[in-house]
């Protein structure tokens, strides 16, 4: 286990330079104090995501995701506690002792943890492979020199050699302890009755990093002539690899892409090693599989400029148009690069230099609107239905672009390539889009009364870390409570009375208050929250701030970024109190307002309970209790007069 002074120094040191952890996954803008950028974690085109450095927190308020710099790289890596630790660690020059995994450990590990593990050993194994077995060497680091991959970019990529018996992955696996289990469900290993072989054997190898650079899957070149055997294979889909969601290259290219405001997409393995040797580092590659939205969403998380890249081969082009699309509907500025006859990426990036490279990218690029124009025209010649379908299918492209000034641009555009009418496009565009707003309002609208709709079981929870079923009851002190814990979180540790000889913290007095007076939560979160820091007070020298936004408990992490997201001072109760520009000035009279709040609004409710039972006794004669109940009712109306009296008079109804 890590020691928890380890703990406490990675997680201080990482929040006082969040925006350096999440520039890492995000691009964001500098606004004010804070930084801006789209969320991660959610569809977005319009930035809702917040990073505030001087609290050390993130905050999306699109999605409600929040936290600290250890939730967001947890969240967005699905990491453990431990190996957020150790990757925040390593990132910020913090040694972390930790003991060696045992066979037992390994076994305790989860699922996912031990697929990670047993990829990173496979990366690990075949690199070794290559550079150090006589195999290795005469087979496979002699084909990646024939390609003309220096070694640094081997090595940058820990490009490897699986050899060709049948199960020496497998069988060094084992010997090391690795479990066959996992070797299967990370597809390293092929199980079948008795059999065990390795998947890979006999081929080179191109592993597949994810975001945070873990190896999370590969991809194998065979280097026989087999016209029977596959010559490129992947890992097939599992628990840590979905290759809808993966880019290869993207963990190398990720903050030159940031840099570059730029990303170059290419399809495979090696033309993004082509790139990087010759200079560019933007670069990505599908792998060889259709170009997915996931995809294109890890993308527009570090920039909104896309090239596609194209060899000179015309046959797949055709088919390759519908990624431009998907490109185009999630609002990217899509360009496109059309290789000449017989050259692909690799081949044209080996021949030049990165000058020369990005010299020809921009002098050739073209608008998706010049690029399918000249393509499709070529098709259909003097033939007016074909030109009329070529028509339509650039309208149909255009009229997915979500931003109105960009299609209207592209429109004119269109107009002037192809000699048509700017207003019956416009006519034929507005069309589809009225057509598509039709289909998302049908699948969008009521179901049958007998039929639940989905979003029943995703109702907004009345708190975070929470799930709140349906009918469930919303809890009408939500805004008084929240307000209190705000408190809490931002002034825990400063004096409630700095006059008196024997000072209060905000903490002590809110805790106290509550406890005596019973008025504790019914949310779990809220009260979790509480009692973490009554155990705390006298314990930690942090302040509240600190201590919850450091906390690694990600349910208290969060709920505190939550609470302190926005930079008002105050929330909207307060304005009955009249304008406070500073609250830590204001301690002494707003902390006991904000108690008294929550105690009037108990009071109220409770006063309302009764009213309606002595109506109810009323109403059926039943006289049992009458006297005792009025004389309750009398009682809360001068707990609620008092409670009034301490808030300024507020009247009583």
């Amino acid at each position: 286990m890590i020691e928890q002074v380890t703990v406490d120094k990675v997680l201080e040191t990482a929040n006082s330079q969040i925006i350096e952890v999440v520039s890492d996954y995000v691009t964001l803008r500098r606004r004010g104090i804070n930084y801006l950028g789209n969320c991660p974690f959610h569809n977005e085109k319009t930035p809702s995501f917040t990073v505030s450095p001087h609290k050390g927190i993130f905050k999306c308020f699109g999605c409600g995701e929040g936290g600290n710099a250890l939730n967001f790289v947890m969240k967005h890596d699905q990491l453990s506690f431990v190996d957020a630790i150790k990757h925040l660690g390593n990132k910020f020059n913090i040694h972390i002792e930790e003991e060696e995994y045992s066979p037992e450990q390994l076994k305790q590990k989860n699922e996912r943890e031990s697929m990670m593990v047993t990829s990173e050993y496979a990366g690990q194994f075949f690199s070794k492979n290559l550079t150090e077995t006589d195999e290795g060497k005469s087979v496979g680091l002699s084909y990646f020199r024939s390609r003309g991959f220096r070694d640094d970019i081997i090595e940058k990529f820990q490009l490897g050699y699986s050899p060709e018996q049948r199960d020496a992955l497998t069988k060094e696996a084992l010997k090391q302890s690795y479990k066959l289990e996992y070797l299967e469900k990370t597809g390293l290993t092929i199980v079948r009755d008795n059999y065990q072989a390795d998947r890979f054997r006999g081929r080179v190898m191109f592993p597949i990093h994810s975001l945070a650079g873990k190896v999370i899957a590969f991809g194998g070149r065979i280097l026989k002539n087999d016209k029977k055997t596959a010559k490129y294979l992947n890992s097939p889909e599992s628990e840590i690899y979905h290759k809808s969601r993966v880019l290869y290259g993207i963990y190398h290219a990720k903050q030159e892409i940031t840099r570059k405001d730029r990303c170059y997409l290419v399809e495979g393995y090696t033309d993004v090693l082509s790139f990087h040797q010759a200079g560019i580092s933007n670069v990505v590659a599908s792998s060889g599989t259709a170009l997915t939205s996931d995809q294109i969403r890890l993308i527009a998380r570090f920039t909104k400029n896309i090239t596609i890249i194209y060899d000179g081969d015309p046959a797949g082009l055709k088919a390759s148009l519908r990624g431009i699309d998907l490109v185009l509907a999630e609002g990217m500025n899509v360009k496109v690069l059309l290789l000449p006859d017989g050259e692909d990426p690799d081949t044209f990036a080996k021949e030049r230099n990165e000058e020369q490279l990005i010299k020809y990218i921009e002098e050739h690029q073209q608008d998706f609107i010049k690029f399918k124009t000249s393509l499709l025209l070529a098709d259909a010649q003097n033939d007016p239905i074909k030109k009329a379908q070529l028509i339509q299918d650039i309208v149909r492209s255009i009229s997915i672009i979500p931003d109105t000034i960009t299609r209207s641009v592209y429109v004119k555009e269109c107009s002037t390539l192809l000699k048509v009418d700017e207003r019956v496009l416009m006519q034929e565009t507005g069309k589809l889009q009225k057509k598509k707003q039709e289909e998302d309002f049908r699948r969008s609208a009521p179901r049958p009364s007998n039929e639940p709709p989905p979003e029943i079981f995703n109702q907004p929870s009345s708190g975070p870390g929470t799930q709140q079923a349906p009918n469930v009851t919303v809890n009408p002190f939500e805004l008084e409570e929240r307000e209190i814990l705000r408190f809490l979180v931002k002034f825990g540790e400063r004096p409630v009375n700095p006059d008196e000889e024997d000072k209060v913290s905000v903490g002590q007095y809110i805790l106290h208050e509550l406890k005596q007076d019973d008025l504790m939560s019914n949310n779990p979160a809220y009260n979790k929250m509480m009692e973490a820091y009554d155990a705390a007070i006298g314990t930690s020298d942090a302040t509240a701030l600190k201590f919850f936004v450091n906390n690694s408990d990600p349910e208290l992490s969060k709920l505190a970024s939550d609470l302190i997201g926005k930079e008002h001072d105050l929330s909207k109760i307060h304005e009955k109190f009249g304008v406070v520009t500073h609250a830590e000035e204001k301690l002494p009279d707003l902390v006991p307002k904000i108690v008294m709040e929550l105690k009037w609004k108990k009071v109220k409710t409770v006063l309302k309970e009764k009213r309606q039972q002595l109506q109810q006794m009323e109403a059926s004669g039943n006289a049992d209790g009458l006297m005792e109940l009025m004389q309750e009712l009398t009682t809360w109306q001068q707990v609620l007069a008092h409670i009034s009296k301490e808030l300024g008079g507020r009247t009583i109804v």
